[in-house]
């Protein structure tokens, strides 16, 4: 491999952390998780090997920036889906997060290591919180308007994490065969509602 920097556009006009994060980005989307390395960060930045450690203690470190910029196209991927259908607002926003990980599986990996975990990261704290106030609007909105059952809106908050993660995992997985993965995924979504009074209500004709 040839380890010389190379010159990339927009760390000399702009900020360091940006433009290794944005290079880890592009590392991790094309090579998955494992292969992100500080030292490729660094010549795909056109940077010295030991330029990173100055903004990022480690590897690590790096990853989790990397996740915050994953969680801020993810919020904004979710809400565009959920203004953009005509259906009940949790089942786009159910079928948002299964069709970000069939379209960027390597994020969906990085994503479950750091956030379904035992531990999450401060630096993720603020991002997460929003994403959840975000989805607690959502469920108390379809419960007032008569598409969700009534109850806690965290249980069925976490209901809808767990369905659309697990099937998430099985399509990153390879257990459901990709060409067929999004409808399979709609159809799993429609047939337990995610929580919805009566999903067949709300189903293409």
């Amino acid at each position: 491999m040839d380890d010389k920097p190379v010159e990339r556009a927009g760390y000399h006009h702009g900020s360091l952390p940006d433009a290794l994060t944005a290079a880890a980005l592009e590392l991790l989307d094309e090579r998955g998780q494992e292969q992100v390395t500080v030292r490729e960060v660094a010549r795909r930045a056109g940077v010295s090997p030991g330029a990173p450690f100055r903004h990022f203690a480690d590897r690590q470190a790096l990853l989790t920036a990397v996740v915050e910029r994953i969680l801020a196209d993810f919020e904004q991927w979710q809400l565009a889906a959920v203004a953009e259908d005509e259906g009940p607002a949790m089942r786009a926003f159910g079928l948002g997060f299964v069709r970000y990980a069939i379209r960027h599986p390597h994020r969906f990996e990085l994503i479950r290591s750091k956030v379904f975990g035992s531990r999450q990261p401060a630096e993720l704290r603020q991002r997460l919180s929003g994403l959840e106030q975000a989805l607690t609007g959502i469920i108390v909105a379809g419960q007032q308007a008569g598409e969700l059952r009534a109850g806690d809106p965290a249980i069925v908050g976490l209901a809808g994490q767990a369905l659309v993660y697990g099937l998430s995992q099985m399509i990153v997985d390879g257990y459901l065969p990709p060409e067929q993965a999004e409808q399979l995924a709609e159809q799993v979504l429609d047939t337990c509602g995610l929580g919805i009074v009566n999903s067949a209500n709300f189903q293409e004709p």
